[in-house]
């Protein structure tokens, strides 16, 4: 069984899965009646299940937030932008690993010695960073990176205090956990696990794959932000972390379906199964390609909530994770996805 530690530390950004993609295919393939790639990059398993009555597709994205190359400087810095939503005030002095060579760089920014007075109460912006790679030349750096090349957040997988864990791109390497152990049962319809790619910069390796399965149900496995630290109020929480899966109505790009939602909460209280719902309308995922592919399709979130998303220590609670595997298993292994 691939381990999230495993999935987490792989090299993934968006349009570079492919190490990702590789990893879950081999641990998939023995489970599933057909596993293919589409042109795009997204990884499809097909599971034949009791009945062909409906179809029905699980989607969890491959991708993690990261950096792009943009242009290498005179001295050997490495300027760059960001593959995704990215906030600028964590990123300083984090270390990075720059494409397949793995190369090791730092984000940097002016020392604050040498910040004025007003730059001092502002956050840096991107077009002020850069990356060092330890080198002094342009034709140095060239001997390492090119333009175009690809980074993210160094590797930092690490379980602590009481069942938490901190690492990088749990969003949303945790829902590709969900859906390789998720294969492994025998469901109910027959059902397609698709792995997408893109979804950070735009879910655009949702839209295709709906369009070549056409399910009638789809459901979404993601990490979703959780607002509960100190002094943020209790309505701007959004979820909060140790108690339990998240169930979405409403996000950023998708209204689900009204009578799924409630299916799912019944579902949750029938297995015991710790759940709470979102109480904030922000964010998106592939829910919102999927929902609007081909002549519409019917969509369920299910999240795990998450400390400091899309930072290099996304932090989430085992037995928050544990639960959105649960609650997933109950619905693709029944008849009630009507």
């Amino acid at each position: 069984m691939i381990e999230l530690k495993n999935l987490c530390n792989s090299f993934g950004p968006s349009g570079s899965e492919a190490d990702v993609r590789e990893m879950i295919k081999q641990d998939i393939t023995p489970y599933a009646t057909e596993v293919y790639t589409d042109k795009i990059g997204n990884l499809i398993a097909f599971k034949k299940g009791r009945s062909s009555e409906k179809k029905l597709m699980v989607a969890a994205h491959m991708d993690e937030v990261g950096f792009m190359i943009k242009y290498i400087t005179d001295d050997g810095r490495l300027l760059f932008d960001t593959l995704g939503g990215i906030d600028v005030r964590v990123m300083a002095g984090r270390r990075v690993i720059i494409s397949d060579k793995k190369v090791v760089g730092i984000l940097s920014a002016k020392a604050i010695h040498m910040q004025t007075k007003e730059e001092r109460e502002k956050t840096t912006p991107i077009n002020k960073m850069y990356i060092n790679i330890g080198v002094e030349s342009r034709e140095e750096a060239e001997k390492y990176v090119s333009i175009g090349d690809v980074a993210v957040f160094e590797p930092n997988f690490e379980q602590f205090g009481d069942g938490m864990i901190k690492s990088k791109a749990i969003d949303d390497r945790f829902g590709c956990s969900v859906l390789c152990k998720l294969i492994r049962k025998e469901v109910e319809y027959d059902t397609y696990f698709t792995f997408t790619t893109r979804e950070e910069i735009g879910c655009r390796g949702a839209t295709p794959v709906a369009y070549q399965i056409k399910p009638d149900v789809s459901i979404v496995v993601e990490a979703t932000t959780a607002g509960d630290i100190n002094d943020a109020p209790k309505h701007a929480q959004a979820c909060c972390v140790g108690s339990g899966a998240v169930l979405v109505f409403m996000d950023g790009g998708t209204i689900y379906d009204r009578k799924l939602f409630d299916l799912t909460i019944e579902t949750a209280k029938k297995n015991e199964i710790k759940y709470q719902i979102k109480n904030f309308i922000a964010g998106g995922t592939d829910s919102s390609a999927i929902q609007r592919a081909v002549a519409g399709i019917k969509v369920i979130g299910l999240a795990a909530p998450c400390r400091y998303i899309h930072s290099a220590s996304c932090v989430v609670k085992e037995s928050d994770l544990e639960d959105v595997y649960k609650l997933a298993l109950a619905l693709i292994t029944s008849d009630t996805l009507k």
